[in-house]
């Protein structure tokens, strides 16, 4: 049986593997649609972008019992949410970040957050969504 089949098979009867990144790659996996292909993308260049960036699930609840992907370094980097019509992806300290090709396109009232939501057939700016990531692991990394 092939990674992709056993990850597939765990994701159909609910099982949960054991680390972070086992239990985001079910996550991609059940979603089996343009959504589950952009998020492994974007994990990808974040993962290209920052080498020691480290994999977490978070917020667990009974609405979503896979809980939400969070990549960290130094601190919360962005968290990666589906929903029906869009893949968000919402950086922690996104309002302090240089965003010179407009990647943020939604919550742009915040103090803090900002995000990115990526809707079916959309093409981001790999370069500069990798260049947003190496900024917000500069700016949680600063100073240690």
């Amino acid at each position: 049986m092939s990674d992709k089949q056993v990850l597939a098979s765990r994701a159909r009867s609910g099982e949960e593997a054991g680390s972070a990144s086992e239990q985001i790659d079910a996550k991609i996996a059940r979603l089996a649609d343009w959504r589950g292909e952009t998020l492994a993308r974007m994990r990808t260049l974040i993962h290209q972008a920052d080498a020691e960036m480290v994999e977490e699930v978070k917020w667990r609840k009974p609405s979503n019992p896979s809980g939400v992907p969070v990549w960290s370094h130094g601190g919360i980097i962005c968290t990666g949410e589906t929903y029906r019509d869009k893949v968000k992806l919402t950086f922690a300290k996104g309002a302090w970040l240089p965003d010179p090709s407009g990647l943020f396109n939604a919550s742009l009232d915040g103090n803090a957050r900002r995000a990115i939501d990526i809707r079916e057939g959309h093409r981001l700016d790999e370069k500069a969504f990798k260049a947003l990531i190496r900024a917000a692991v500069a700016l949680n990394t600063k100073g240690r």
